[in-house]
């Protein structure tokens, strides 16, 4: 059995990764606006970010089933915190004009390399900590409680930030805030957890996507550690390839035009990017917190299919962007950013449930890998396009991801292995892909 002290000092470990990254992403608009360092380039940091943690992911899995638990945790909050800590020196640095645009944005891109490398050791090592220390009973709501705290995260990055955009530091106060906290875990980690043998602590850590705003957990990493990582599985295989086109689109528009979002409040705000700071920050948190009422509330209650999750989820995500697209006002905008968050909270789970439930017991594992490598991806690209499209005419990524997503509602309802995606028996709620 896990004392509460410990699970509750690994939630905090993936819950400030969680919430420093959001945090950052929600600030990064303002900052680049201020230093006056072209949108496109803000784009390309997070996408650089994403393309290494997807690579570096799965290695920090496989190293967490071969070392200590608490010494690779150790390793992603230092990853993240030592990042953070120079991301914030760096922009104070250019907010002040002691670096150039272009200095500034070379100088932060490392940075940034640092949390994609080393930050995904965190997770992996969490997982494994817990399903070490948890009976097989108790294995799957704790891990999947665990999985809550990147959810939990994406809410509260967005809503803190704007609190610590304080009169000295600025844009750059909430990275200061967060490498601080950051060091505060490292040492609580360091000092109360109990040292940890992997050799007789059976247990699995599982790759997970970058925590992203809006990216709250459908479930997939924590079916793998769960079920144990085995050969991987091709996205090409017939019995799921479809599931994971609709997932790659769907997350590919998701991360275009959330990429965008801070920019369109500043730009409609008519406000200094400071300013609009808290807007940003209040939108992005009504957007998390519709994509959790959704994967907490209403599938639970409303006991859907992975069918029709997907139907639905798309259908209220291209209503949701199209409104963005529409929206003159700033409220106009939160509330058409929410109900595609609503939408996007039923498509993602619908899609990992419905990929579960195409293959067999012995390859849940597998197709949970596959997942989590489709999540990842899409934010490799995509956040760049939106950008792009962006500069060519604000409304642009909002219009095409709208066309895109009824496109991809259009295939859902088409698509015989989506329509016949439906559980086999009553969902079980305590599974975190359950519809």
């Amino acid at each position: 059995m896990l004392p509460r002290r410990d699970f509750a000092i690994v939630f905090a470990v993936l819950l400030v990764t969680a919430a420093g990254n959001t945090a950052l992403q929600s600030v990064l608009p303002a900052i680049g606006r201020e230093i006056r360092m072209p949108d496109l380039l803000i784009a390309l940091i997070f996408s650089v970010s994403a393309a290494i943690w997807t690579v570096s992911a799965p290695f920090w899995a496989r190293q967490s089933d071969m070392r200590g638990r608490k010494a690779l945790m150790q390793v992603g909050v230092a990853g993240f915190g030592v990042s953070m800590l120079l991301c914030a020196g760096i922009i104070y640095a250019g907010l002040n004009g002691l670096l150039a645009a272009v200095a500034t944005f070379l100088f932060f891109a490392a940075a940034r390399c640092i949390f994609g490398i080393f930050g995904s050791a965190a997770n992996p090592a969490a997982q494994a900590y817990v399903a070490g220390r948890t009976s097989e009973a108790e294995r799957t709501n704790a891990l999947a409680t665990l999985s809550s705290a990147f959810g939990l995260g994406t809410i509260l990055g967005p809503a803190i930030a704007p609190f610590f955009v304080v009169p000295v530091l600025g844009l750059s106060g909430p990275l200061f805030a967060f490498a601080v906290i950051a060091l505060v875990i490292l040492v609580l980690a360091r000092v109360l957890l109990p040292a940890d043998d992997p050799a007789h602590r059976p247990g699995t850590g599982a790759a997970a996507a970058m925590p992203t705003i809006g990216g709250a957990p459908t479930g997939a990493n924590v079916t793998a550690a769960v079920r144990g990582r085995q050969e991987r599985l091709s996205w090409r295989d017939p019995r799921i390839k479809p599931f994971m086109i609709y997932g790659f689109v769907s997350g590919s528009i998701q991360a275009a035009t959330g990429q965008a979002l801070g920019f369109l409040i500043i730009d409609r705000m008519s406000t200094t990017p400071a300013e609009a700071q808290h807007f940003i920050g209040i939108a992005l948190m009504a957007g998390a917190a519709a994509t959790l009422l959704a994967q907490w509330g209403l599938i639970r209650m409303l006991h859907m299919t992975p069918a029709a999750l997907m139907g639905w989820g798309t259908a209220l995500a291209a209503i949701g962007t199209a409104g963005i697209a529409l929206s003159g006002s700033y409220y106009g905008i939160v509330v058409s950013f929410a109900l595609t968050s609503l939408g996007y909270g039923f498509a993602r789970p619908g899609f990992t449930a419905g990929s579960s439930l195409a293959v067999g017991e012995e390859e849940q594992g597998a197709v949970a890998g596959a997942v989590t490598s489709v999540n990842g991806s899409c934010f490799i690209f995509a956040p760049a396009i939106g950008i792009g499209l962006y500069e060519l005419s604000k409304p642009l990524p909002y219009w095409l991801g709208a066309l895109g997503l009824v496109l991809l509602w259009i295939y859902a309802l088409r698509s015989p292995a989506l329509r016949a995606a439906k559980p086999h028996t009553v969902p079980n709620e305590d599974s975190p892909l359950s519809p």
